[in-house]
């Protein structure tokens, strides 16, 4: 794996980082204390391409490269996680399967709008009782002449409030994986209802819905792949969102080190910098190594991804590292900054309560195990 960014790549990720550091960053805190949606981020995120930057360029987008998404990623997710987390949604879930799975007239009617950010997407998987195992899912759509009409609920659905087109999975015949399809629902069609989902411990000014789907009737040309395919769009569009949500940590977990360092220099207790004692530059050299380990580890997913090789555990083994790794580093960014780091006037309280949920959404750190498992010894422990 060459480790050598290229020129354009070095550029992509100076750009973001400059207007991260001037926009993004500074309103995290007060977005996050009032609850309130990102919106200099998303419309940063239009105004400078980047909500489209790996849509392939036929339909407007830029058409990047897996690494340079990583890198904007990271560097969003050192800025505010919820910024970063509208972005990974709308291309690594959504545009992504589209691009992958959906039919000419698809990708013509969604990506161009999509790429210049008239259209976001949101990815409708987890119900309220079927997350971990989503081949069980309940939520159905029952074909009815030349349409489909979709029935359920879904929950902890990014985006679901400000999207205009939902990927929804549902149940389309028979039990398990193979009877689940994928649809293309745009988000204004009667009986798709989101109801924003607030109280959170993180993420507290990332758009979260649940979505209630009453008798939301669709045309067949919605149906995303085949019927029965839905597990798989789901599992596919996965692999790049785990792939995106590790770069995500690692962006956090950067974050956690850079307010450590800056904050032991300044910081004096017994008449000197607190970085001079052994055991704050303990906690501040673990999580830099981990971080950088970390970083590694999602550049060979995205390494993986250009060659065209599979990458579906590499993703989960990043996706699973990163996401304890950025709890560990935004806890001992509390440990350092001692009483005021549980006070929001300093940002990494913000950045543990952001990073918790990340060993939970897009597939558990149990769940991580268990497919890395699975991968190596060919033996599920799922049934």
């Amino acid at each position: 794996m060459d480790l050598t960014l290229s020129p354009e790549q070095e550029a992509a990720r100076r750009v973001v980082r400059e207007w991260v550091d001037a926009v993004v960053a500074p309103a995290a805190i007060r977005n996050d204390r009032e609850e309130r949606f990102p919106q200099e981020g998303l419309d940063g995120l239009i105004r400078d391409g980047w909500i489209g930057l790996t849509i392939p360029e036929e339909y407007g987008g830029g058409g990047a490269d897996p690494l340079t998404y990583c890198l904007v990623v990271e560097e969003l997710g050192r800025g505010d996680a919820n910024v970063r987390s509208i972005l990974s949604v709308h291309l690594g879930l959504v545009a992504g399967s589209i691009a992958r799975w959906g039919t000419d007239e698809q990708k013509q009617q969604w990506l161009p709008r999509m790429a210049a950010g008239e259209t976001l997407g949101c990815f409708c998987l987890t119900e309220p009782n079927h997350g971990s195992n989503p081949a069980d899912l309940r939520a159905t759509a029952v074909r009815e002449g030349d349409s489909y009409r979709i029935n359920g609920s879904k929950i902890f659905i990014t985006n679901g409030d400000i999207a205009g087109v939902a990927l929804v999975m549902a149940r389309t015949g028979g039990d398990g994986a193979r009877g689940v399809s994928a649809f293309l629902v745009p988000c204004d069609t009667p009986g798709f209802t989101p109801k924003p989902i607030h109280g959170k411990l993180g993420l507290r000014s990332c758009d979260t819905a649940e979505i209630a789907l009453d008798d939301v009737v669709v045309p067949a040309s919605a149906l995303l792949g085949n019927e029965g395919d839905g597990i798989k769009v789901a599992l596919s569009a996965l692999d790049d969102g785990r792939m995106s949500l590790a770069a995500s940590c690692t962006g956090l977990a950067q974050a956690a080190v850079d307010a450590m360092v800056g904050y032991a220099k300044e910081r004096e207790q017994f008449g000197r910098p607190i970085a001079g004692f052994q055991l704050v530059q303990e906690l501040i050299a673990d999580s830099a190594v981990e971080t950088e380990a970390a970083r590694m580890m999602t550049w060979r997913v995205a390494d993986l991804k250009a060659r065209g090789e599979k990458f579906t555990t590499a993703a989960s083994m990043a996706k699973y590292y990163a996401s304890e790794v950025c709890v560990r580093a935004a806890n001992n960014a509390v440990q350092v900054h001692g009483g005021y780091g549980y006070v929001d006037e300093f940002v990494v309280g913000k950045l543990l309560r952001d990073a918790r949920v990340t060993t939970l959404y897009e597939g558990t750190s149990q769940v991580q195990k268990l497919l890395i498992g699975r991968a190596l010894t060919g033996v599920s422990a799922f049934t």
